[in-house]
C-alpha cells in the first residue's frame, strides 16, 4: 500500500480540481475518504485472510465501496444543504475519485496481492501496469525505519510531486480565468 500520508495527499489533487465550493467538510472527507480503504488491515489481527475478500486490499479497496462512501458523506454531510443536483453529483464524484484514488495508487504499488477493485461482483485481483510507488509496509514500526523512507521517497516522487504540479497549475489556471476579460 502506498502510506495513509500520501493517500490523503492524492486527495487534496482530486479536490482541487473540483469545481464546486469547497469548505471543511469537502476536504475532511476527500481527505478521509482517500485513507479509509487501508481499515481493512484491522482484519489481520482478526485473523482474516489477506487474499479474501474482505482482507486487505479487498472491498474496502473497490469501486462499489467508494461509492457506498461517497453516497454515505453527502447523506450525513451535505443533507440539509439547498445545493442543486449538478452540484451534489459533483461533490459525489469528486469523493468517488478521492477514495477510488486510493486503490488506484495500491495497483501501482511493487507488492502486495492485487487490488480488488470490482468486489463484491467480481472477486479478483488486479495491479495497473505501473508498479512504481515502493510498497509501505502495514506495521507501524517497521514504517519508521530504513524501509519507510524509502517509501516516502519514492511516494514523494509519484504522488507528491504530481499534487503538486496540480495545485500548480490549477492555481495558475483560476487566476488567468479570474483575469480574463470574459470573467468581468
Amino acid at each position: 500500500m502506498a502510506s495513509a500520508f500520501s493517500h490523503a495527499v492524492a486527495s487534496l489533487a482530486v479536490g482541487r480540481v473540483t469545481p464546486v465550493a469547497r469548505d471543511w467538510r469537502f476536504w475532511l472527507i476527500g481527505a478521509i475518504g482517500a485513507a479509509i480503504p487501508d481499515m481493512d488491515a484491522l482484519g489481520y489481527w482478526a485473523g482474516v485472510p489477506y487474499d479474501s475478500m474482505w482482507g486487505h486490499r479487498g472491498i474496502t479497496h473497490s469501486f462499489f465501496f467508494a461509492g457506498l462512501y461517497s453516497i454515505a458523506a453527502l447523506l450525513l454531510f451535505y443533507r440539509s444543504d439547498k445545493y442543486d443536483l449538478k452540484i451534489k453529483i459533483i461533490l459525489f464524484l469528486s469523493f468517488f475519485v478521492s477514495v477510488s484514488s486510493h486503490a488506484l495508487l495500491d495497483a501501482c504499488t511493487t507488492g502486495g496481492l492485487g487490488v480488488d477493485l470490482f468486489a463484491p461482483f467480481h472477486d479478483e485481483r488486479y495491479f495497473l501496469p505501473w508498479r512504481v510507488i515502493r510498497v509501505s509496509p502495514i506495521s507501524i514500526s517497521r514504517f519508521f525505519t530504513y524501509r519507510g523512507l524509502e517509501v516516502l521517497a519514492s511516494e514523494f516522487v509519484w504522488i507528491w510531486i504530481p499534487t503538486i504540479i496540480v495545485f500548480v497549475l490549477s492555481a495558475i489556471w483560476d487566476k488567468v480565468r479570474k483575469d480574463s476579460p470574459a470573467s468581468s
